[in-house]
């Protein structure tokens, strides 16, 4: 499941940088692109605004086939405050254009990657690739909501992957 994950972030993370390089974010004093995974992050770093955080909330397994097929929801929240140059009164079509860079990301043919395993990534070699696809669902979005100055809103999407033999 993990594997399915990590691929899911990168997969998406690379996407959304193509589409809008200058989306960035620091953390821990690195620039890096604005979208993070919330259970990888300290508690502190995890509430970015103008960037995505991905939430993985629901999971359930369907045994029935030769590889069990695993389903996830992973959330992605994101906010915005606005230009501080408008007064904040642009918020909301800065909210809209991250609507519009999660639906190209996600929606992005083909909406498939091969599944990969970056714990190898940590032991100096590259990524390996793995014998099975990630797929997902198209994004639904929750309505924005509003948090003080803030303008935020929640869509899900649903992962899909066969868990391999051996893979945790």
């Amino acid at each position: 499941m993990q594997n399915a994950r990590d691929t899911f972030y990168v997969t998406l993370r690379d996407r959304l940088a193509a589409l809008n390089s200058a989306r960035t974010m620091v953390l821990r004093g690195v620039t890096r692109p604005g979208v993070l995974v919330e259970e990888n992050e300290l508690a502190s770093a995890y509430q970015p605004v103008d960037a995505f955080c991905l939430r993985w909330t629901g999971l359930s397994v369907d045994a029935k086939g030769s590889l069990p097929l695993v389903t996830m929801v992973c959330e992605i929240r994101y906010a915005t405050d606005g230009d501080s140059g408008n007064g904040g009164m642009d918020r909301g079509r800065l909210l809209s254009g991250m609507d519009g860079e999660l639906v190209a990301a996600v929606s992005a043919a083909p909406p498939n990657v091969p599944k990969m395993n970056y714990v190898a990534v940590a032991g100096g070699s590259g990524p390996v690739t793995m014998a099975t696809n990630v797929f997902w669902s198209d994004a639904v979005f929750g309505a924005a909501t509003v948090n003080g100055e803030r303008l935020e809103r929640v869509a899900t999407v649903e992962v899909f992957s066969y868990q391999e033999a051996g893979e945790l």
